[in-house]
């Protein structure tokens, strides 16, 4: 088996192995030092903070397509002279990682909790040491050229510095407060979790009517026992509520009504008694209630949902909560307490329906909170947690994008993004864990509360609060702290703000929002200039990735088959920023082939160069393409390839990445391979001096196309241009390498193409296109007659005033057409029409190809003649059809319209073949 690190071969083999090239040139990369930024770069610095994946996660594609994107970015600005830099790194991941230490102590028997705060920890370091790198070591395989001499950790010790310096300023300046609020709880994992970790589900659920006793001067409240049938008794009146959650009954802390529906109007200002413990509570009225859902009541629970927590603020509610962390309800719960919230569920319906309360039950669906990492249904739930005031910052991250310091890619996000800041709330930022950065908050005995700074010790007498922060607080600091952030490094001046944040619009709000925050407020900086957004990856028939469906793709078994090239080339191609991709196989395969192609075509133009210097000095200039005489082919070509680095420029500058790789794709293979390639074996055959510029174009187009495709396929590219600029002859670069030197020995480092002033030429195009037109079209009239490929053919072409354009191309038109030198005629004018000949008609231009010397006309329109029955049996045959009352009237509509696209196909074949048989008896 051959070794995939082995050297580089002295020749290019037959055919592409991605296996024997990848891994091979990603360590030449490393250990050549080129990923760090070079000083001696002529550009300012050009940087990016990598969004940093989880320790304990596998590479999924959406590592996979920020990698494709964000190392687009790098190699394009590196080979543009930029000092690039992209800072990579890890993220802690408090949830995921503790969850994942969890099971492996479960496995072993033990809990987190028997072993103590200190060996748990200790036992997640290690985890995080043995899986940690496996994800850098999966970006690597990806070709993600990061500068991994400052990879960083969310739980370094200067990371850890920056985070605690920015507490304490947060905190000092009144914009971190503790309070009792409602949270996203997760009863299996015991701790409050973000937004972005609660998944919503539809979910079909129940929705139950339930009778709340009014309180009247005759009936005060329950004499009997609860359960006993008799509690109600006595009651006169009742106000029915809905409610998908009844376990909650126990939390009410009042009934609600709309201000204008009548039907409770006159019960506005009474209480209600609530079932099971017998609570006066008061009924108010509310503009939040929906008077056409359910009842029109509803009952209020401000400590167990976020739209009651809201009525309860504004009436002034007691806020009770009845459940335990382990989501069992608590003393609050009366006759419940110790139960299971879905077996207090249980047990009250069976009560309630006891006690006649229990009006009815129907089905209804609704979207279910999920906890993303524990898998249970999220608890809304009252506790006592760290927030920050995120009103302030808020204000300036929006202020940062209003006036242009930063913008947002697609600008349709900006709209989404003030959306969610103007109305942004409270950041709750403690979690019951003990993973991750430590609250840096010391309580004294005296109960005051101290938080030193970060170079400070910690009060001797103090304890230090046992919760850690959110993730996601680390995380809004990661451009600058991972540049040496709050102090005052090299790293910072130079590096900070970074450039460009490139992440999954699916996080704009939960990280990109925090970042802008954070890094507004704290450096007095937006964090980067521009905010780009990929979209999500799906199937190829848009559904989401998900074990459930069967879809699920590991990127690295993509790798593997088709190469790291085809998989990033087909996520970057396969949409527009912002919009999901759905992901086709054999997209992928196709951007295998892609790969296979330039390798077929640089094979081929290496052959052909000779002893031609394989540098700059050869290229075609515009100045040189003024002076020495090339053919039309040649400026064709040099006009096509002029205008496509024009657009791709464009495209790149504008973030448009996916059709600048389309449009490489369509040239190289369409025009460069398809057409110039087959032109340029008949003009090497002819003089030296043509046969030498031709090469010269030949180098020109396929080092350019190289040196522009390269960011989007960076291990073919390097590879073969390697080859085709003999490279790989010159010592290896290392970091001491003066700039000036390097883009002579990798690819990594050659100047990206600029717009060529002078070389596009739309009047070259036109004249090469009409040429182009008529080769095709006589191929497409051999193609229908089946004549044999290795047959030459005659043609007689009337071109009019164009004749001298047709009669200069005749040695092109003969070999790509397979029409005979001396049997091509090309005149000005026609007197008389040739018979039994095919006709082509391209504008004012007419070709006559002769059958005789195309076919046996004899068999051929016997052959005819037979295919033009049976095509006009199949119109006959589906005319009846259509005509058939019964058949269009009770046929699904789409079957109708098939017949009727068919019909239309067979008519269309009749006039074809009654044409053809035309020509061969004229």
């Amino acid at each position: 088996m051959t070794d995939p690190t082995a050297a580089r071969p002295l020749e290019m083999a037959k055919a592409y192995e991605h296996r024997l090239v990848e891994q091979r040139l990603y360590d030449w990369w490393e250990r050549s030092g080129l990923f760090a930024p070079r000083d001696d770069a002529p550009r300012p610095p050009f940087v990016i903070s990598i969004p940093p994946p989880n320790v304990t996660g596998e590479l999924h594609l959406g590592h996979a397509m920020f990698v494709a994107i964000e190392d687009l970015m790098i190699r394009w600005r590196r080979m543009q002279g930029y000092q690039t830099l992209w800072v990579p790194g890890t993220d802690h991941a408090g949830i995921a990682t503790q969850t994942q230490v969890e099971k492996l102590l479960e496995r072993e028997g033990t809990s987190r909790q028997a072993v103590g705060r200190e060996e748990f920890l200790r036992r997640t370091w290690e985890w995080k040491e043995k899986y940690g790198g496996e994800i850098t070591r999966q970006l690597r395989r990806l070709g993600a050229s990061c500068d991994w001499s400052r990879e960083r950790f969310t739980l370094d010790p200067g990371l850890s510095r920056a985070v605690h310096t920015a507490f304490k300023r947060l905190y000092d300046d009144g914009l971190i407060y503790r309070g009792i609020y409602l949270v996203n709880w997760s009863p299996k994992l015991q701790t409050a979790v973000s937004d972005l970790e609660v998944e919503y589900e539809e979910r079909n659920v129940s929705i139950w009517y339930v009778c709340y006793p009014i309180r009247t001067a005759t009936w005060t409240g329950p004499t009997a026992p609860w359960g006993s049938g008799q509690w109600a008794a006595g009651a006169t009146e009742f106000i029915t509520v809905a409610t998908t959650r009844p376990e909650t009954i126990l939390g009410d802390t009042a009934v609600a009504v709309s201000p204008g529906d009548a039907r409770y109007a006159h019960l506005v200002g009474k209480e209600a008694i609530l079932p099971a413990l017998g609570r006066p509570i008061p009924i108010i009225a509310d503009e939040y209630v929906d008077p056409e859902f359910g009842s029109g009541a509803v009952k209020i629970t401000p400590g167990h949902d976020k739209n009651d927590y809201e009525v309860g603020k504004r009436h002034n509610l007691p806020m009770i909560n009845i459940m335990n962390p382990d989501a069992t309800i608590n003393e609050a719960g009366g006759p419940y307490v110790g139960l299971d919230r879905f077996a207090c569920r249980k047990a009250i319906l069976a009560d309630l329906e006891r006690e006649g309360l229990l009006v009815k039950t129907e089905p209804h669906k609704m979207n279910v909170g999920i906890s993303q990492r524990g898998g249970e249904i999220i608890e809304p739930l009252l506790s006592e947690q760290w927030f920050v005031r995120t009103k302030p910052l808020a204000e300036l991250a929006i202020a940062a994008v209003r006036d242009g310091r930063v913008r947002i890619v697609p600008e349709r996000f900006e709209k989404v993004y003030f959306h969610w800041l103007e109305h942004i709330e409270d950041w709750c930022i403690s979690r019951q864990l003990w993973w991750g950065h430590r609250i840096p908050v010391w309580y004294l005995p005296d109960g005051s509360i101290v938080v030193p700074g970060s170079d400070e010790p910690p009060p001797a007498e103090g304890v230090q609060d046992p919760d850690v922060l959110d993730t996601w607080f680390s995380s809004g600091l990661w451009p600058f702290s991972t540049l040496g952030w709050p102090d005052d490094t090299d790293d910072y001046r130079r590096f900070y703000p970074t450039s460009v944040m490139e992440t999954g619009y699916d996080i704009l709000f939960f990280w990109v929002a925090r970042m802008m925050m954070m890094g507004c407020y704290l450096t007095g900086q937006p964090p980067f200039h521009t905010v780009y957004l990929h979209g999500l990856v799906r199937d190829e028939h848009g559904r989401k990735m998900s074990k459930s469906f069967g879809n699920v793709v590991n990127p690295l078994e993509v790798v593997e088959q088709y190469g790291s090239d085809a998989l990033r080339y087909t996520l970057v191609t396969s949409g527009t920023p912002g919009q999901d991709v759905n992901l086709n196989p054999q997209r992928i395969e196709a951007a295998r082939n892609f790969a296979n192609k330039i390798w077929n075509i640089t094979r081929f133009v290496i052959g052909k160069l000779g002893d031609l210097p394989r540098t700059d000095s050869v290229k075609i200039t515009p100045e040189i393409l003024h002076r020495e005489e090339f053919t039309l082919a040649d400026r064709w070509i040099l006009s096509r390839y002029a205008y496509l680095v024009a657009e791709v420029d464009r495209l790149m500058e504008g973030y448009n990445f996916g059709e600048a790789g389309r449009q490489m794709h369509d040239f190289l293979w369409g025009e460069f391979a398809d057409w110039y390639v087959e032109i340029a074996k008949v003009q090497l055959e002819g003089d030296a001096q043509r046969a030498n510029l031709t090469r010269r174009v030949l180098f020109t187009v396929l080092d350019g196309s190289l040196r522009l495709l390269h960011p989007f396929m960076p291990f073919v590219t390097e590879e073969v241009w390697q080859y085709l600029t003999e490279a790989y002859q010159q010592p290896d670069p290392t970091p001491t390498t003066p700039y000036a030197e390097l883009g002579r020995r990798t690819l990594s480092y050659a100047a990206y193409p600029t717009p060529l002033a002078g070389m596009h030429d739309e009047a070259v195009e036109a004249d090469w296109a009409l040429v182009q037109e008529l080769i095709v079209a006589i191929r497409n009239v051999r193609s229908e007659y089946k004549v044999e490929p290795a047959k030459w053919i005659a043609a007689i072409v009337v071109a009019g005033e164009r004749a001298d354009l047709f009669r200069t191309q005749t040695p092109l038109i003969s070999r790509l057409a397979r029409v005979a030198a001396d049997k091509l005629t090309i005149v000005t004018d026609l007197a008389e029409r040739p018979r039994q000949a095919a006709s082509i008609v391209i504008g004012a231009v007419e070709c006559f190809l002769p059958l005789a010397g195309l076919i046996d006309i004899v068999a051929e329109r016997d052959r005819l003649q037979k295919e033009l029955a049976q095509a006009e049996a199949d119109v006959a045959r589906r005319s009846a059809r259509l005509a058939n009352e019964s058949f269009v009237g009770k046929a699904p509509p789409h079957v109708v319209q098939k017949e009727r696209e068919a019909l239309a196909a067979a008519e269309a074949a009749v006039a074809r073949l009654r044409e053809r048989i035309a020509e061969l008896e004229a």
